[in-house]
C-alpha cells in the first residue's frame, strides 16, 4: 500500500513530489508513457527557452528544467514510473490506480495531469513548434527572436485578445486572426485590440498554412478568407494559438468534480477535491494562470494537504 501516488509530472508533479518525499511520504509519481501529446514532465517538455522562472538567471530549457526538478524529487526518495493511468477507483480507501493490468493501491492521491493547448491541427503547427509557433504569450512573448518582430495570433475569445495585446510590448506589429467577422471576447477586451495601433485584425480568414523553413523557423503564414476565398500572405516570426486548452481530466469525469470546460475543482484556497484523500494541483485545476511557478506552487499545496490529511487520519 502506497502512502501517497501522484499522478502526472511537469512543475506540478515534480514539486508535489518533491514535497511529499521531505514529508516521509516515498510517493510514487506515475509520470505517464512518452507520447505525442502528453510527454512525462509535461508542456514545459516541447518549451526550448523559459526565462521567467526564478533561480534561472540565464534562462534554461523547458526538458532541461524538468530534468532538475526530477532529479531533486528523486534525492529525497521519489520513485518514478513511466505508466499511464488508465483508470482509477475512488470509491472508498484504499484509493486504486490502474494502468493497463498494473494496478495500485495507495491512501491518498495528487492528480497533476496537466492541460494541452490546442491547436488547428495543421502538420506546420507540429513542425515549427519551438521555431515560432506557441500556445503561451506569455511564456515566450519577450523572448529575443519576437522583439520588435511582427507576430501572428489565431483566436477570438479573451484570451486571444490578453495575448495579443500582452505582445505589443514586444512585438513591432501584432496581426489577429479571426474566423468571423465579430469577436466571442468581452466588448471591452475586444475594442482595445482593434483601437490598438499596433494590431491590425483580420476578420473572417482562418490559417491555410505556416509558413517557414528549418533554418529561420517560421516566416509567415498563408490566410484564407472564408467569405471570399481569396488567400493572402503575411510575414511573421512568431504564431501563437490562443484557442484554448483542454485538461487532461478524462479518466476522472464522473468521478471528481469538474467545472463546464472539464478543469477539476477543488475546495476555495486549497488542493481538496470533492473525495477524500484526492488532490489537484497545476494547470488541471487552473485556467487562468497556467504558468510553471504557479503549477509549481500548487504542487507544493498539494503535498502539504495531503501530508495534512493523512497525518489527521493517524491521529
Amino acid at each position: 500500500m502506497e502512502k501517497v501516488i501522484i499522478i502526472g509530472s511537469g512543475p506540478a508533479g515534480y514539486t508535489a513530489a518533491l514535497y511529499a518525499a521531505r514529508a516521509n511520504l516515498e510517493p510514487l509519481c506515475l509520470e505517464g508513457e512518452l507520447s505525442k501529446d502528453i510527454l512525462p514532465g509535461g508542456q514545459l517538455m516541447t518549451t526550448t527557452e523559459v526565462e521567467n522562472f526564478p533561480g534561472y538567471p540565464e534562462g534554461v530549457t523547458g526538458p532541461q528544467m524538468m530534468v532538475d526538478f526530477k532529479k531533486q524529487a528523486e534525492r529525497f526518495g521519489t520513485r518514478f514510473e513511466y505508466k499511464t493511468v488508465t483508470r482509477v477507483d475512488f470509491s472508498g480507501q484504499p484509493l486504486k490506480i490502474y494502468s493497463g493490468d498494473s494496478l495500485w493501491e495507495t491512501k491518498a492521491v495528487i492528480i497533476a495531469t496537466g492541460a494541452s493547448a490546442r491547436y488547428l491541427g495543421l502538420e506546420s503547427e507540429e513542425r515549427f513548434l519551438n521555431k515560432g509557433v506557441s500556445a503561451c504569450a506569455t511564456c515566450d512573448g519577450a523572448l529575443p527572436r519576437f522583439r520588435g518582430k511582427p507576430l501572428v495570433v489565431v483566436g477570438g475569445g479573451d484570451t486571444a485578445m490578453e495575448e495579443a495585446l500582452f505582445l505589443t510590448n514586444f512585438a513591432s506589429e501584432v496581426h489577429v486572426v479571426h474566423r468571423r467577422d465579430a469577436f466571442r471576447a468581452s466588448r471591452i477586451m475586444g475594442d482595445r485590440v482593434v483601437a490598438h495601433p499596433k494590431v491590425t485584425v483580420h476578420w473572417n480568414s482562418v490559417v491555410e498554412e505556416i509558413l517557414g523553413n528549418d533554418t529561420d523557423g517560421v516566416t509567415g503564414v498563408c490566410l484564407k478568407n472564408v467569405k471570399t476565398g481569396e488567400l493572402s500572405e503575411v510575414a511573421c516570426v512568431g504564431y501563437f494559438a490562443a484557442i484554448g486548452h483542454s485538461p487532461n481530466t478524462r479518466i476522472f469525469e464522473g468521478i471528481l468534480d469538474m467545472d463546464e470546460n472539464r478543469y477539476l475543482v477543488t475546495r476555495p484556497d486549497s488542493t481538496y477535491t470533492n473525495v477524500e484523500g484526492v488532490f489537484a494541483a497545476g494547470d488541471v485545476k487552473d485556467h487562468v494562470y497556467r504558468q510553471a511557478i504557479t503549477a509549481a506552487g500548487s504542487g507544493c499545496m498539494a503535498a502539504i494537504d495531503a501530508t495534512r490529511w493523512l497525518e489527521s487520519r493517524e491521529a
